[in-house]
């Protein structure tokens, strides 16, 4: 899918191995982030959990968080998928969806991630991922916005998401916008 122009026409895999089409999120800003368990970064699950609650509450059709777990790194989700759903919910409450496990770099990269790092490389032009919990910020009509490093925490990015939603808001393309438009 090199030829994707939005990321709503990706569909990765679901926890369980089922199909999750993008296009369910279209009209909302998305953020999308590599994670793993077994990670010196994984306690930004916490971090993540809370922006999540906390935009859900202001804006609740207009915003969502996509965690894929990821092993490339250290080997740090061994886990299954099941053994890792579990592991989110009972440590840190996790609610947002978490996907299937993938792989973020290489020849089995999954598309979507090959996709994300054309569409915004990181530093000095680089396309790979270079560890877990790295972040994608994605718009309201498919464009990635935003690349943020491991380093970043969750809760330093509701600012620039709230403003992400807000433009979206203005040009009429949130999911809430549609709706009232209708």
């Amino acid at each position: 899918m090199a030829s994707a122009t939005s990321f709503f026409e990706f569909e990765p895999v679901d926890k369980r191995g089922q199909t999750f089409p993008l296009s369910s999120l279209e009209g909302k800003v998305v953020l999308v982030v590599n994670t793993a368990s077994k990670c010196g970064f994984t306690p930004q699950f916490e971090g993540l959990e809370k922006l999540y609650q906390t935009l859900k509450a202001k804006y609740p059709d207009d915003f969502t968080i996509l965690g894929f777990p990821c092993n490339q790194f250290g080997s740090q989700d061994p886990g299954s998928n099941d053994e890792i759903q579990s592991f989110c919910q009972l440590n840190y409450g996790v609610t947002f969806p978490v996907l299937g496990k993938l792989d973020v770099n290489g020849n089995e990269a999954a598309p979507l991630y090959t996709w994300l790092k054309e569409q915004q490389p990181g530093v000095m032009g680089l396309k790979r991922i270079k560890w877990n919990f790295e972040k994608f910020l994605v718009s309201a009509d498919g464009k990635v916005v935003s690349r943020y490093s491991s380093l970043t925490k969750p809760e330093g990015l509701q600012e620039t998401i709230e403003q992400e939603i807000e433009k979206a808001k203005k040009a009429g393309t949130l999911a809430s916008s549609k709706k009232a438009a209708e």
